[in-house]
């Protein structure tokens, strides 16, 4: 239980119809029990790809019964099937983050020039297509993702977050100011800064406090492991432009293996 003592509990998607516990504060941070009969994954950002998402699931072998999926976020845009990601919310094996793309949704409700900029600039089209009722759904629903998850696993605690973590800040005094600062909100889904560490040739750091981190947001070639952290975005969306784009999947209880799954045209659904 967290520090504001709220605890929901909610039927499992394992077999059995066992409970788990999910804590929540406020939207900052849901956190999970420990999937003790299945097993659970990361996703990279999706972006739209979600029929991708559920060929590389059933090459998984993915149980709804027992397994659980975790998102970093961006669920939207740019992709052909952002319709999709209220179906995947509703599912109760899946679970995800904010990420910048969720926001730029939500941000925009009250402010025209940023959804002009949005829907003309990144990947917001598909939102003209949308009947307004289904926009106030989505609105709904995103509003409710929290912007941290965190879960137990065989070994050890992983957190996931979109975007990053500010240097100076460990897991837990991050999750304890991420409610009241919202630079700190901002940070979370829009930050490249330890990333970009890699670009001039530092290490990336870790994040103290956690056993292991998994963030998205940054398009890589390949799903990057440095220090605790693993970076999952390898471009799934980007078909026109990465001849590799790829879905990367991190399987992270009760093991850890990472999986990739080709999004471009060489793509199929074997």
């Amino acid at each position: 239980m967290d520090r504001t003592g709220a605890v929901h509990r909610g039927v499992s998607p394992r077999s059995g119809g066992s409970s788990y516990h999910i804590v929540m504060s406020g939207r900052i941070i849901q956190r999970l029990e420990k999937n003790a009969l299945g097993r659970d994954f990361a996703v990279g950002d999706l972006h739209g790809m979600f029929s991708h998402l559920e060929r590389a699931l059933e090459a998984l072998d993915f149980d709804p019964e027992r397994d659980r999926l975790l998102s970093v976020g961006d669920l939207i845009d740019r992709g052909p099937e952002s319709h999709r990601a209220l179906e995947f919310l509703d599912r109760p094996w899946f679970f995800s983050v904010q990420g910048n793309h969720e926001r730029l949704l939500m941000d925009s409700a009250d402010d025209p020039d940023m959804a002009s900029t949005w829907v003309a600039l990144n990947g917001g089209e598909w939102w003209r297509d949308v009947a307004r009722e289904e926009q106030e759904q989505f609105r709904r629903r995103i509003g409710q993702l929290p912007y941290l998850l965190e879960v137990d696993t065989d070994m050890g605690r992983v957190g996931i977050v979109h975007a990053d973590i500010p240097l100076e800040l460990n897991w837990q005094d991050f999750t304890e100011k991420l409610g009241t600062d919202k630079r700190l909100r901002d940070y979370a889904v829009w930050s490249r800064k330890r990333i970009n560490r890699s670009g001039n040739g530092s290490k990336i750091p870790p994040v103290e406090g956690i056993d292991l981190v998994i963030m998205g947001h940054t398009p890589l070639q390949e799903a990057v492991h440095a220090a605790n952290i693993y970076y999952l975005d390898t471009g799934a969306a980007y078909t026109d432009v990465l001849a590799d784009a790829k879905l990367s999947i991190l399987q992270i209880q009760p093991v850890r293996t990472l999986s990739a799954f080709f999004t471009g045209a060489g793509a199929t659904s074997d």
